[in-house]
């Protein structure tokens, strides 16, 4: 009788597990892969926005694999060493959700001692071309909108601002200022009105939890950006092959700031308000979200995006992102690798 009501525990147990794991627990499994991983030390982490952007690191020579990956809610962690700095590598998937989704997971799961964010952009700053390799000091998430009601301007509250939920400080756009042929017509006003931007809520780990704080211009780690300001003498590719070369040698540039957004950016009018307004040099779909998440986490951060075009046309080569995304993720990859040997010395 106690050898059957022991299975039955035992049993029991079981099950209770298996639900448990249902229901988004880690599996037990995998809670040994990731000790076992922990148990070697802290790690940088490298996320990647797509597969054409990790592949040339994966078979960078300075990139060794250990030939150990964790699979986990749909992302792939994949670890290694690069100047012999142990390194893990996920892939995010396009957008803000899910860099933000994927970042979070490597930081919960992991010791991690740093982020490195790479991948392409596109360029929003004229003086730039498609190849060169921009670091920013600074990222901010500019899709984060209040939409101001028709009638109203700049000088009226918006909805819930008394209340602090919202703000005018950092700006906005009027869509009346971009009517085509507005001289001929007899008003410049636009059913659209104006977006104004607005910062981030964030919640640091070393905070109060539930008091919320707010973030626009998010700073790259200081440490970090030094050491990637000794890269840009770095020699970077400018042909895709043979016959296909960009009129400008690619360079290594830091810039002033960067911005992100969920929006695939192609319009030459947006490209010029967001440089004018913020002057800004990348712009993606990613990094934004990864620097307010290692923001709330108190981890050293850095993002590092080579211009695959300029940001709705303006020159014969400037929106050839098909042509030249391979070359531009190249040259990502390069400054990335470049960046963890400087890391490894210091």
């Amino acid at each position: 009788m106690p050898a059957m009501r022991v299975a039955l525990m035992m049993l029991l147990a079981l099950m209770m597990l298996k639900d448990h794991q249902a229901n988004g627990a880690v599996p037990a499994h995998t809670q040994k892969l990731i000790h076992e991983a922990n148990s070697n030390g802290s790690y940088l982490g490298l996320v990647i926005p797509n597969l054409f952007e990790m592949n040339p690191l994966l078979q960078h020579p300075n990139y060794t694999s250990s030939n150990f990956t964790i699979d986990f809610a749909g992302r792939r962690f994949r670890f290694g060493t690069i100047a012999e700095k142990r390194v893990i590598l996920v892939m995010t998937g396009l957008s803000m959700i899910n860099a933000g989704i994927t970042t979070q997971l490597l930081l919960a799961l992991f010791n991690i001692e740093g982020v490195v964010h790479y991948g392409i952009a596109g360029n929003a700053n004229p003086s730039l071309n498609i190849g060169d390799v921009t670091i920013p000091q600074y990222w901010a998430h500019t899709a984060l909108w209040n939409w101001q009601r028709h009638g109203d301007g700049p000088e009226d509250e918006l909805a819930l601002e008394s209340d602090g939920d919202y703000t005018r400080d950092i700006g906005y756009i009027r869509f009346a200022n971009y009517t085509v042929n507005k001289t001929v017509r007899k008003s410049s006003d636009n059913l659209l009105n104006n977006v104004w931007y607005q910062p981030e809520e964030v919640f640091p780990v070393y905070g109060t939890p539930e008091n919320r704080e707010h973030a626009f211009w998010v700073p790259v780690n200081s440490s970090y950006f030094n050491i990637s300001k000794s890269l840009e003498g770095l020699k970077l590719e400018g042909c895709v092959n043979a016959t296909t070369c960009l009129s400008e040698t690619p360079k290594v540039v830091t810039v002033y700031r960067g911005t992100s957004g969920g929006i695939y950016l192609d319009n030459a009018a947006y490209r010029s308000f967001l440089y004018g307004k913020f002057n800004v040099s990348p712009v993606d779909m990613e990094s934004a979200s990864v620097a307010l998440i290692c923001l709330q986490q108190n981890i050293p951060f850095i993002a590092i995006r080579a211009l695959s075009d300029l940001a709705g046309g303006g020159s014969a080569e400037s929106n050839e992102a098909s042509t030249f995304t391979s070359l531009a993720a190249d040259n990502s990859v390069t400054v990335v690798i470049a960046f963890i040997q400087q890391l490894s010395t210091k």
